[in-house]
This record gives structure tokens, sequence and C-alpha cells, in this order.
């Protein structure tokens, strides 16, 4: 199995763990350039009573605490949907290299779709972005939730 594959399976993991939670299914996962996990997150808007409380932003705040800085160079980050734009703007904050992300969000992405927060002259970073890794299983788990729902 590619280390892609890898890090993108335990971000679905943390989408599982966040629907068990009742939380809408995205997970997420720092990696570091020596491949080593340093930080992964689920949803918890719900639980938190946080509308921040997303799984990239909680990802990145766990693993700069853990680099003991604001920004995060040379790191990877792995989430099972398209970035929110909210979401998107601090991956650009954190100078994170590589953002590899599953399901694509067209109603509320800020990649590659809506904002496209990377494509414009203000954003102070832009990483390097692979979509479509677990595209399926993500898209699946997210499908299951909101059924659930409506």
């Amino acid at each position: 199995m590619s280390p892609f594959r890898s890090h993108m399976d335990q971000a679905l993991a943390e989408a599982r763990a966040a629907a068990d939670r009742d939380e809408v299914p995205v997970g997420a996962v720092v990696v570091a350039a020596d491949g080593r996990v340093v930080a992964a997150a689920g949803n918890r808007t719900r639980e938190l009573s946080d509308p921040t409380a997303h799984a990239e932003i909680l990802a990145l705040r766990a693993a700069c605490s853990a680099a003991g800085s604001e920004r995060l160079p040379g790191f990877d980050l792995y989430v099972t949907l398209e970035p929110c734009a909210m979401c998107a703007s601090a991956i650009g904050q954190a100078r994170i290299a590589r953002l590899y992300y599953g399901a694509a969000d067209p109603k509320s992405g800020g990649v590659a779709h809506g904002a496209q927060v990377f494509r414009h002259p203000q954003s102070h970073h832009v990483p390097e972005i692979y979509d479509g890794i677990g595209a399926s299983e993500a898209e699946a788990l997210l499908r299951a939730f909101f059924a659930g729902r409506r």
C-alpha cells in the first residue's frame, strides 16, 4: 500500500469516528516530511459547540503545537473532503507543503470549488494540491451520514 493511501486511510478512520460522534464525517491527518503522522482529527463542531472545529483546523492546531510553531513547511495534510474556504485559508497560513483530499465539495469547497482560496493573489502560500485519493470511500461516508438525516 502506498504511503499516500495509508495516510488517507487514517483520515478516513478519523471521519468514521466523527460519524460515530454524530459529526459530519470528515477526517484529517498531518504528516511530517519523514512520513510520521504528527496529528489526526475528525470534525468536532457539535461536540465543542464551535463552528471552527473542522477536522483540518483541529489537526493543524495539534500539529503546530507538536512542532512548536505556527508554520508547518514540509508537512502534508490529508483530508477526506475538499477543505472549505476557512480551512483552505488556515492551510495556507500554516504553509502546508502538500494538500491531499478525497471527495470534492462542489457546494462548500474552497479549493477547486466556491472561493478557490489558493487562486487569489492575496493567498500567502499555495500548497501542491492532489485530489481524489480515497474519494469513493469519503463520498460513501458522507452519503450514508446525510441519508440518515433527510
